[in-house]
């Protein structure tokens, strides 16, 4: 008897296509290389040949240098070996995809990282139905339950508006999290320029280049205190309590990630304003994404996969957890 999926092969370090020999997000280099986001969890240096979105090997690209890249476009298909190979958008980061998988009439899609709330840097995630799905678990617990975007960036700009003689210095990752920051705080009204750590610089502009508009961004390094006071500053999670951080005026120091809904952690990074911003779907989003694509079976991957292989098998959803090597925080 034919086992659904069996074509899918999941290794720690990537998950195999068989009929196509080609690997989903391998984390050590390979001849065939499908890519779901840039974020470095997913997207490493060294293959010999990588298929992804356009913006992603532009990504890729930024960081790795020039990459053997084929770009395949949100809801282009293509044939690779025996499978049709789609790629849809997973409204993570710029250019995060889903990858759709198609043979012997079976349907497997490979969600990556995403999430379900509007995000003015990146397409929406698309619900695709399928016979099988790989979900992401990063906050697939039920305590996790994010909340309002604007809220969050309300309170930023109160805080911003209540000390105009400091600063907010908030630590973002630098793909993604940092440019939705800035994008948010500009659809809430706040134009007046942001400053930013060298670090963003590449990949804000690189954002801009894919018609990402940002407002205006200023470096922070080499500037008065007094011309940053009242200003909302932004860095690598890695800089807010370094040397760098000390030259700002009196700094608010605050951090947008979902991690921040963990009390312990906001304090071990010595955070003062918690920003609950996360890249990934939560607890609700998770599910709620499930019931909606209503697949024959789940395969989790990626963070807390036990919580939810429960909630599908209480659901009489068959499921299994994948075990897969990863990182959680750099896009969180």
């Amino acid at each position: 008897m034919v086992k659904l999926g069996d074509w899918i092969e999941p290794h720690p370090h990537g998950i195999y296509v068989r009929p196509a020999d080609a690997w989903i997000d391998p984390s050590e280099p390979s001849a065939r290389a499908l890519v779901t986001p840039g974020h470095a969890d997913h997207a490493r240096g060294g293959h010999a040949a990588v298929w992804a979105t356009p913006e992603t090997l532009a990504i890729m690209a930024a960081r790795y240098g020039e990459q053997a890249g084929n770009p395949v476009a949100y809801g282009e298909t293509i044939r690779m070996g025996e499978v049709d190979v789609g790629f849809v958008p997973a409204g993570h980061c710029l250019g995060s995809a889903q990858i759709v998988l198609d043979h012997r009439g079976e349907r497997v899609v490979v969600s990556g990282d995403y999430k379900r709330r509007p995000d003015p840097t990146c397409a929406p995630f698309e619900p695709v139905a399928c016979d099988v799905f790989v979900t992401e678990a990063t906050f697939a617990l039920p305590v996790f339950r994010h909340p309002d975007t604007g809220d969050e960036i309300d309170k930023l700009i109160e805080r911003l508006h209540a000390n105009p003689d400091r600063c907010v210095l908030v630590g973002a990752y630098a793909l993604g999290k940092a440019q939705r920051v800035i994008a948010e705080l500009r659809e809430r009204g706040h134009a007046a320029p942001i400053y930013i750590h060298g670090a963003l610089q590449r990949l804000c502009d690189l954002y801009e280049g894919h018609g990402v508009r940002l407002g205006e961004l200023q470096p922070a390094t080499g500037v008065a205190k007094a011309e940053i006071a009242g200003h909302v500053v932004l860095c690598p999670p890695s800089a807010l309590n370094d040397r760098w951080s000390r030259r700002l005026p009196d700094p608010i120091t605050a951090m947008a990630s979902g991690w921040m809904r963990v009390r312990q952690r906001a304090r071990q990074k010595n955070v003062e304003l918690p920003l609950i911003l996360s890249d990934h779907a939560d607890w609700d989003e998770l599910t709620d994404t499930l019931t909606e694509i209503s697949p024959r079976e789940v395969w989790v991957t990626h963070g807390r996969e036990e919580a939810l292989v429960h909630w599908c098998m209480t659901r009489q959803i068959k499921a299994r957890p994948l075990h897969l090597a990863g990182f959680e925080d750099e896009d969180d």
